[in-house]
């Protein structure tokens, strides 16, 4: 263990340091944070209305990091996941993430572990990984002030391992959040099984990001066809749906959700989802003001989902004010979003409200 902690994260280094796999002491990690932590108009072209400003500030809430401790304990998981070419993942380094930032105006990316997360089912394995991953971008977000936030991975199913590292990540790390899989062994995030997790997150009035999955039932059902093609989408929505049928969200109504690539599913099946839970008031109960309405109230990023038809319905639905600029890099270079996005047909005031400030009512220390 080095005696002190390094002022920057450096790319043939970063696997050493407190901010890594060495397993750093709690005193090692408090002392060094200590010091440095503190129904719209629907575009459908792709001409711009208003053309998008030279710098327009962007906060990226769909950002990931590999942190060389995950190449190091997940390479095979890792490109067996990519449905690309791995290369950009393995070589993987926050000044090439910066770059791309810089590129496309993002001043501020919050940072997160994407498919397939943590957990592998091996319980001290999970948290291991966790917290060396949460801690490296914790010092991220530390050695580049303002460009990087913090959405701290969970060793989900291990609830008990979870709330230890919700405690951790918000108190010893000052995360902003946390990003969990749209389903773990299963089982959905409004698993009675889950219950600890959600309540105490929503005693925090945190952010929980979802990210999603390929859930254990529906991996490889056309072969050939990468799941995120296809299921991820599926089990966003699912993962939204259980939140809502289980009474999770009603129960915790502090929680402040987003759900990736404009919650997948959801919009093509909304209007559906909203008749069956009108129809058995058994699930309506649950979610006070009915089943759209509390879809509406969640947060949904626009990463991949920059086309005509998907910006139509997620306007439509959800509205500008619930749409957040997600990017999903390296895994999708932040070229195919935000170029897209400059050129989306949009009002300035919408394209504001995407690019910064309804991720600011979530991050306002970002302001």
């Amino acid at each position: 263990m080095r005696p002190h902690m390094p002022t920057r994260l450096v790319a043939d280094d970063a696997s050493h340091g407190p901010f890594c796999a060495c397993h750093p002491t709690r005193r090692t990690v408090l002392g060094g944070l200590a010091a440095g932590l503190a129904a719209p108009a629907i575009g459908l072209g792709t001409a711009s209305a208003q053309p998008a400003p030279a710098n327009p500030r962007r906060i990226d809430v769909h950002h990931h990091i590999i942190p060389p401790v995950y190449i190091e304990r997940a390479r095979d998981r890792l490109i067996a996941s990519a449905d690309t070419s791995p290369e950009p993942l393995l070589s993987w380094t926050p000044a090439k993430a910066l770059e791309e930032m810089d590129k496309y105006g993002v001043a501020t990316a919050l940072t997160s572990i994407s498919t397939p997360g943590i957990w592998f089912g091996d319980r001290q394995a999970g948290r291991d990984l966790a917290r060396a991953c949460n801690e490296y971008a914790a010092r991220m977000a530390v050695d580049h002030p303002g460009r990087f936030g913090t959405l701290i991975a969970l060793p989900l199913p291990d609830i008990e391992g979870s709330l230890a590292e919700i405690e951790y990540g918000f108190s010893a790390l000052k995360a902003d959040g946390v990003c969990l899989l749209t389903s773990y062994d299963g089982k959905w995030p409004g698993d009675p099984a889950f219950a600890p997790v959600m309540d105490e997150l929503n005693r925090r009035k945190a952010v929980i990001y979802f990210h999603p999955t390929a859930p254990s039932c529906c991996v490889n059902l056309v072969p050939g066809v990468a799941p995120s093609t296809v299921e991820f989408l599926f089990d966003s929505t699912r993962a939204l749906l259980s939140m809502m049928a289980s009474g999770t969200l009603g129960r915790c109504p502090d929680l402040r959700c987003i759900f990736a690539h404009t919650g997948g599913a959801t919009s093509d099946i909304a209007f559906r989802i909203n008749a069956y839970f009108a129809r058995h008031p058994d699930l309506a109960e649950h979610i006070p003001g009915g089943a759209m309405a509390t879809m509406k109230r969640q947060n949904y990023d626009i990463a991949n989902s920059v086309n005509p038809a998907t910006m139509a319905a997620a306007l439509a639905l959800w509205g500008p004010e619930q749409l957040l600029f997600g990017s999903d890099n390296p895994f999708v270079p932040l070229s195919i979003t935000g170029a897209a996005f400059d050129k989306f047909e949009l009002s300035a005031a919408q394209r504001a409200m995407i690019d910064r400030t309804n991720a600011l009512k979530l991050f306002p220390r970002f302001t």
